[in-house]
């Protein structure tokens, strides 16, 4: 009850695989300015993890937001066309040859994959030696697994021990916990099956923010004005961030070759 109370009216009844859904979350973005900020922070901590050296950056999942405002040179992509995008790819074929890209960058969109496995073998194809994949993700802590359970419209299942799930759409289709089972819970396994890709960074982060700006899904419950007052009272709270954090920033590095 207390998820329909505070849905947006924009997003009620929508069908979430829809093009139309993208133009319709992009239009909720550029609306509420304290998720435009969220965005923007995102955005720029993306660009930071970029690595000085030859090659693409890709942004994987690019149609509701607005990373080219921060790094014009990305290359845009979705998994349907859209009128704001560069390319449609799927993330579990990626159309480029070995060795051609610098950095993939994505926002909200790994714990979309269905069979994750697949996007990382791709992903160490295709990046360089020293590219980087860096992503923001949900994470799971005390806190985030009430929140995600209570108030999220996606599927958050922590206990699944498949990293791959059935779905039905490109957008329909989550497991919010993905990220953590795969990057934490299941790191031993990661770097068994994916040697050329190093962790070389989680920073869980985030625990009110994502919240109170009411996301893609619900309304607002602050003002944009207020966004400095929450980051500098998160900014408090940096020493439980694994105990409350909603979010992390991942960042994985392909490994130099030897010799």
């Amino acid at each position: 009850m207390l998820k329909s109370f505070l849905s947006h009216p924009l997003t009620r009844g929508i069908d979430l695989n829809s093009p139309e859904t993208t133009y319709l979350r992009r239009r909720i973005i550029q609306e509420k300015k304290f998720l435009q900020r969220i965005y923007e922070e995102w955005y720029q901590s993306l660009v930071n993890s970029i690595p000085e050296r030859e090659g693409i950056v890709l942004e994987i999942g690019s149609g509701a937001g607005f990373l080219k405002k921060f790094f014009p040179d990305v290359m845009t992509s979705e998994c349907f066309s859209l009128n704001n995008i560069d390319m449609v790819i799927d993330a579990r074929n990626l159309p480029f040859v070995d060795e051609s890209l610098k950095a993939i960058v994505m926002t909200n969109v790994f714990h979309h994959l269905p069979q994750p496995m697949l996007f990382l073998r791709e992903a160490a194809r295709c990046l360089v030696p020293g590219g980087v994949v860096a992503m923001v993700e949900p994470w799971v802590t005390p806190w985030s697994r009430f929140v995600y359970s209570k108030l999220h419209h996606e599927p958050f299942h922590p206990e699944e021990q498949k990293w791959e799930f059935e779905s039905e759409g490109p957008l329909s289709g989550a497991n919010g916990a993905l990220p953590w089972i795969v990057f934490q819970r299941d790191r031993k396994q990661f770097e068994i099956e994916f040697s050329q890709l190093r962790i070389s960074n989680i920073e869980p982060m985030m625990p009110f923010r994502y919240l109170l700006s009411g996301g893609l899904s619900l309304i607002s419950l602050q003002p944009g004005w207020t966004f400095r007052f929450w980051r500098f009272l998160e900014s408090l709270l940096a020493r439980w961030m694994d105990e409350c954090a909603m979010y992390a920033k991942i960042a994985l590095v392909r490994e130099e070759q030897n010799g």
